[in-house]
């Protein structure tokens, strides 16, 4: 599979924020060409003996200005937020390749994967829950509480190696048999994308599963 830098603003973003701008600008513009003909128009119809106030018109042109300025402040802002993301998107291209720690479902393919567990305090016993990607369990394993990386070699309770699938990871935490908390556990897929998306960037994962970089606790070399 090979791997890729995608982006949801291309590499012309820069044209299209200017474009972005331009657009707002314009449509100020012509909104404040509009303010002036409506001005113009309530100067020439206004009752001769009761005339509006020059102070009517002054408050007038005055909120209009204020919504102008604020206008293009937002369009300033939309730009920076734009430039800043992809400032972001380059720092965590470099990801690509790696293998992320996160929630999200990973692949397997016969390759074991790495589980990071952490039960809650003052269990006794933990049992990890395997869910295909259909969301069934496929297994439950029992174990001692750690906080410990755990090799999850992909074989079932029979013997026989799990099918290749995207497998997710939950852990139950019990004392004195006692159901204390139910959580996702974390483990390692390879990044094999990387993209700007609604103000944020999303990582894609071996097998199609998607998490937000923010979501990522960790980064590691991908195993060879």
């Amino acid at each position: 599979m090979v791997d890729a830098i995608t982006s949801a603003t291309p590499a012309s973003s820069g044209f299209s924020n200017t474009a972005q701008q331009k657009t707002g600008t314009s449509g100020v513009s012509s909104d404040f060409e509009t303010f002036l003909k409506m001005l113009t128009v309530q100067m020439q119809n206004q009752d001769p003996l009761n005339p509006i106030e020059s102070s009517d018109y002054a408050v007038q042109l005055a909120t209009f200005s204020s919504v102008e300025q604020q206008v293009l402040t937002n369009d300033l802002l939309t730009s920076l937020g734009n430039q800043f993301n992809l400032m972001g998107l380059s720092q965590i291209s470099s990801w690509v390749g790696q293998e992320a720690r996160s929630t999200a479902p990973v692949l397997f393919d016969g390759s074991p994967l790495d589980i990071v567990p952490a039960p809650a305090t003052g269990a006794d016993k933990m049992v990890i829950a395997v869910k295909d990607s259909k969301g069934d369990v496929v297994q439950r394993m029992e174990l001692a509480p750690s906080d410990e990386k755990i090799s999850w070699a992909g074989v079932s309770d029979s013997g026989n190696p799990m099918p290749t699938d995207t497998y997710s990871f939950t852990v139950e935490s019990y004392a004195h048999g006692q159901l204390m908390s139910s959580k996702a556990a974390e483990s390692f897929g390879k990044v094999i994308e990387a993209r700007a998306e609604n103000g944020g960037i999303v990582l894609t994962l071996e097998g199609g599963s998607e998490v937000a970089a923010e979501a990522v606790t960790s980064i590691r070399e991908a195993a060879s």
